[in-house]
């Protein structure tokens, strides 16, 4: 288990992150902000607290400090770094137009984005969670859902794994996992779901302390990657030497501390994870 050695960290993490209930980024898609230049441009989401958040000329979240780290490792200070946001339906054209050099954005690994674009990583391991008011009991796991009503996002993979393999949940569907929030805390809904990262993010965040926690382990496995233009092998092995020194030095889990600690969030199983090899 993770301890909570950065509690002030992880508190003013959270004072930094509570604009994002209010709903989705503060950008348009594809828009910028940071140094330009010589620098290196760096995708991340800029509506998902916990992860990559942007808030002004701020941006925090456990995607950001990966970002930052390996961007150091390559030779760039944290001045030099461009960031760009990255919607999930953008993120490969983003990629192959060379409007990024690497992609940070709780960006899965798949065989179809593969034929696409080239993978670093994974440097996280995350899976579809739950998220429940803290008074909750009812709900400790995927096995405990029989009757319950759950909040997602219209479209999402997580919407669907629910309408799939839990028939006799009633699902509402919203816009953003933000909508779903108050219906949450209000009762009129019982969990919300999606990558457990993401619940995590929510829960730390400032005005929902002590109100929100996260119930049972993940129930898929999502190993997040860092896209890069497909067949550069080299820029793949040098992300995957920075990404193996951030574990080893301790900065990954510490980045979970400082992003994550206030939601009492353990990284599920297989984290931190060892980076594929590049092709």
């Amino acid at each position: 288990m993770f301890t909570r050695r950065l509690i002030a960290t992880a508190a003013a993490a959270g004072m930094a992150l509570t604009l994002a209930a209010c709903g989705g980024g503060t950008g348009t898609p594809g828009s910028t902000d940071g140094a330009g230049g010589d620098g290196i441009k760096i995708g991340i989401k800029f509506d998902q607290p916990g992860l990559g958040l942007r808030e002004g000329n701020e941006y925090t979240g456990f995607d950001v400090e990966v970002a930052k780290y390996v961007a150091q490792e390559l030779g760039h200070a944290e001045g030099d770094i461009e960031w760009i946001e990255s919607p999930s339906a953008q993120r490969e054209t983003l990629i192959e137009t060379d409007q990024v050099d690497l992609i940070f954005a709780t960006y899965s690994i798949t065989d179809s984005r593969k034929e696409r674009v080239s993978f670093a990583g994974p440097y996280f391991i995350a899976g579809q969670g739950l998220l429940v008011r803290a008074d909750d009991s009812s709900i400790t796991g995927q096995d405990t859902l029989g009757g319950k009503k759950l909040c997602s996002v219209t479209g999402s993979t997580p919407a669907q794994k629910i309408k799939d393999a839990y028939p006799d949940v009633e699902l509402q569907e919203f816009g953003t996992y933000s909508e779903c929030l108050p219906a949450l805390l209000n009762g009129t809904i019982d969990a919300v779901t999606t990558d457990d990262t993401i619940l995590a993010g929510f829960a730390a965040q400032e005005q929902y302390a002590g109100k929100l926690k996260l119930a049972g382990e993940p129930f898929t496995t999502e190993n997040y990657g860092i896209g890069l233009k497909k067949g550069d092998v080299e820029l793949c092995e040098k992300v995957n030497a920075a990404v193996t020194k951030m574990v080893d030095e301790g900065a990954w889990e510490a980045a979970i501390e400082k992003t994550l600690g206030a939601a009492d969030y353990t990284p599920g199983p297989g984290n931190p994870p060892t980076p594929a090899a590049c092709s």
